[in-house]
């Protein structure tokens, strides 16, 4: 778990990378404005000391329960086919439990077919809905 108190230059520096991996045309915020949010967790792993993936889970309450909004999920290009993706997941299926979680959601381009059979072999399927979007 990386924690708001963890955040130096370089942890910044590594997290905006990865996350320019993910979404090199999206908006990001400071990793420290992220993480000051209570209902913000973020699992990140290391090799030789450096950060090379990272998942986030947001929780939030709703009239259907609580739940847990996967995000930012991305492991470094020069990393990728060691299972680290697979190890952030189940800490944060992990986290969502401990927390007493009802649902966790994630959405994902249809594209990433990786991902997608990453997320369906650990137990996650698709919902029937449709994601709308607004940008404001």
């Amino acid at each position: 778990m990386l924690h708001h108190s963890d955040i130096t230059a370089t942890i910044q520096e590594r997290v905006s990378s990865l996350y320019g991996q993910l979404n090199p045309t999206e908006h990001q915020s400071l990793l420290e404005d992220a993480l000051a949010n209570k209902n913000v967790l973020m699992v990140v792993c290391k090799e030789d000391n450096v950060i090379c993936g990272m998942a986030l889970l947001v929780t939030y309450k709703v009239l259907a329960g609580y739940r847990g909004l996967v995000e930012d999920v991305v492991v470094d290009d020069a990393y990728r086919g060691k299972g680290i993706g697979k190890q952030l997941m189940q800490k944060l299926v992990e986290q969502g439990r401990e927390l007493g979680l009802d649902e966790i959601l994630l959405f994902s381009g249809h594209h990433r077919t990786a991902a997608i059979a990453l997320y369906k072999s650990l137990g996650f399927t698709m919902r029937n809905s449709g994601v709308y979007q607004l940008k404001v």
